[in-house]
């Protein structure tokens, strides 16, 4: 599936892709849908993110024939998983650069944002401590904030679901998932299709020798 320009940052990719002759260059896409309140999510984006991808930078040959893209998998029976991908998308408008950086802090620090960990404070009051974690990795804190809070006035026109400065990019992540009829969390595309062989679980080792067949 493409990806639209303003959600770049959720790509991860390489080198340039090599051109064959007249053929346009290609790479192999690997789109992870990834809830950030899933902790399965959380051990399969560690593997990615920090054993994996200096993986594939080591190895010129995968390097300019692999990308990944980052699929936001909301899970609405954790209320608190719209917030935090609201964060990720705050992050993606003001320093789309640091996408990344700031889900491997978010996915480090999701104790923090489970149902127990947030059923006792306000969604702004969560949005604050999403803000403030968005500054830990370089982010502008009060930027996040903006993007984020909900007021507490209706609107000139007396309306009263008036959402946040993310919530049309939002809606854009739920049709995506739901286009390619994705639920569980994490799930894997490869080029295309469903590829419900790789787990969460999967090591190094396991990821090297699926590359290299793949």
């Amino acid at each position: 599936m493409a990806l639209a320009p303003k959600f770049a940052g959720q790509k991860l990719a390489f080198s340039p892709p090599a051109a064959t002759g007249a053929v346009p260059p290609a790479v192999h896409t690997i789109e992870l849908f990834l809830d950030y309140v899933c902790k399965f999510s959380a051990k399969q984006f560690n593997t990615i993110y920090h054993v994996v991808a200096p993986a594939i930078r080591a190895n010129p040959k995968w390097a300019s024939n692999v990308q990944f893209i980052f699929r936001q998998q909301i899970q609405p029976w954790h209320p608190s998983s719209t917030l935090v991908h609201e964060a990720a998308l705050a992050v993606l408008q003001i320093s789309p650069e640091k996408f990344w950086t700031f889900s491997d802090a978010l996915f480090k620090d999701q104790n923090s944002y489970f149902d127990v960990s947030v059923v006792n404070e306000t969604r702004n009051q969560t949005y604050r401590r999403l803000a403030k974690l968005a500054a830990s990795v370089g982010v502008d804190e009060a930027a996040v904030y903006d993007r984020l809070v909900i007021p507490d006035k209706a609107a000139d026109d007396g309306s009263l679901n008036v959402g946040n400065k993310v919530s049309t990019d939002l809606k854009v992540l739920v049709k995506t998932a739901r286009l390619v009829g994705v639920h569980v969390s994490p799930t894997v595309i490869f080029d295309g299709v469903v590829v419900n062989d790789i787990s969460s679980s999967w090591t190094k080792e396991q990821w090297e020798e699926w590359l290299t067949k793949n």
